[in-house]
C-alpha cells in the first residue's frame, strides 16, 4: 500500500511484477560477472586471492565463485534470499577488509580505497533490504477478498 506522500503514478511503477525481478538482477549482476571471470580464469582468480593475504588461493577463489553465483541465483529467483544475500553480504565485508583496508594507505589511494570501501558497505546494505524485503512479503497473509475465508465464515 502507498503512502499518503508516494505519487499514485509512482506507486504504480513500484508494483510492476518485473520491476522486482530487475531490482534482484541489477543488484547481484557483479557478482555474476564476477563469478563467471574468476571460473573462466581460474589461474588470475587464485591470483588475486593470494594478492590480498587470502591463502590458499584456490580455497578462496572457489569459495567467492560458489558464493558470487550461488547466492546471486538464490536472490534472483527470491528463494533463499537470506542465504542467498546474506554469503554475498559476508563476502563483500571480507572483501572490503582485505582490498580496500583505507586506514593503512594514504594520499589519492587512501581517497579511493574509503569511496570503494563505503560503496561496499552501501552494497551489504542492499543486500540487507532485499532480504528484508523477501522475509515480509513472504509471511505476509494474503489479502482477503470476497472467495476467502475469515474466522472460519465464508464471504
Amino acid at each position: 500500500m502507498a503512502s499518503a506522500a508516494t505519487p499514485h503514478w509512482i506507486a504504480a511503477v513500484l508494483r510492476w511484477p518485473l520491476l522486482g525481478h530487475a531490482a534482484r538482477l541489477a543488484l547481484v549482476s557483479a557478482y555474476i560477472l564476477g563469478g563467471f571471470a574468476k571460473l573462466f580464469d581460474f589461474p588470475g582468480a587464485i591470483a588475486e586471492q593470494e594478492h590480498f593475504g587470502l591463502n590458499p588461493g584456490w580455497l578462496w577463489a572457489s569459495a567467492a565463485i560458489a558464493i558470487e553465483l550461488g547466492g546471486s541465483l538464490l536472490v534472483v529467483v527470491n528463494r533463499l534470499v537470506w542465504l542467498g544475500a546474506g554469503g554475498l553480504g559476508v563476502l563483500t565485508f571480507v572483501a572490503m577488509l582485505t582490498a580496500n583496508a583505507f586506514w593503512t594507505m594514504s594520499g589519492h589511494e587512501q581517497f579511493v580505497a574509503t569511496n570503494s570501501f563505503f560503496e561496499h558497505l552501501g552494497l551489504i546494505a542492499g543486500l540487507v533490504l532485499v532480504a528484508i524485503v523477501s522475509e515480509s512479503t513472504s509471511c505476509r497473509p494474503a489479502l482477503a477478498g470476497p472467495s476467502t475465508f475469515v474466522q472460519g465464515a465464508s464471504r
